[in-house]
């Protein structure tokens, strides 16, 4: 019978696409090349858990709880974060593949995303102010209505982010990434 909370405890090449998670509830927890990929994880809660080298790709995450949880070398393809218990929620990705993902509306002040491909994520309507996206592949990423204000992209590439309709008040950007502030106006820049 399955337990409810689990603290502490370390989960090593586990595949839960044949095994089901032995909690609801999963606090300092560690999961190491574990395969989630389309498994069932809504209402669940990680609270100071860390993920590496998982597949969480198309996982269902309605509801689920991500409390100041690492993600480190995972691929993570097609996840609709913007369904996630907004409650406390605080996420940190290093080395994480994110493209197609959903971050629509959601509050991610100050969230880390290092070295990650995010190539067609759709961040409209999110609160991004203070994030950091260092050294992060952006191409067809969605801004729209979104707050970047005082958010990094000086080593990130291939963004195209329109300031009329993002605030991008204290952003920074590097001089080479200027031309993605500029793309609808379809001038060349040499």
């Amino acid at each position: 019978m399955p337990q409810f909370y689990i603290e502490e405890k370390n989960f090593e090449k586990i595949d839960f696409t044949k095994e089901n998670l032995p909690a609801r509830e999963f606090e300092n927890c560690a999961f190491s090349a574990c395969d989630f990929s389309e498994t069932e994880l809504s209402e669940i809660s990680f609270s100071g858990c860390v993920f590496s080298a998982c597949n969480l790709s198309s996982a269902k995450i309605a509801g689920t709880s991500f409390k100041e949880v690492e993600f480190t070398d995972c691929k993570m393809l097609g996840l609709f974060f913007d369904g996630c218990n907004p409650f406390l929620l605080a996420m940190r990705f290093d080395n994480c593949v994110l493209s197609f993902s959903s971050f629509v509306e959601m509050k991610l002040k100050n969230t880390s995303f290092k070295n990650c491909p995010l190539r067609d994520a759709d961040f409209t309507g999110a609160i991004l102010s203070g994030a950091v996206f260092e050294n992060c592949d952006l191409k067809k990423a969605v801004f729209r209505n979104t707050n970047l204000e005082q958010a990094d992209f000086r080593t990130s590439y291939n963004f195209s982010i329109d300031p009329e309709i993002n605030r991008v008040n204290k952003a920074k950007f590097s001089i080479a990434g200027l031309s993605g502030l500029l793309d609808k106006y379809d001038i060349v820049i040499e």
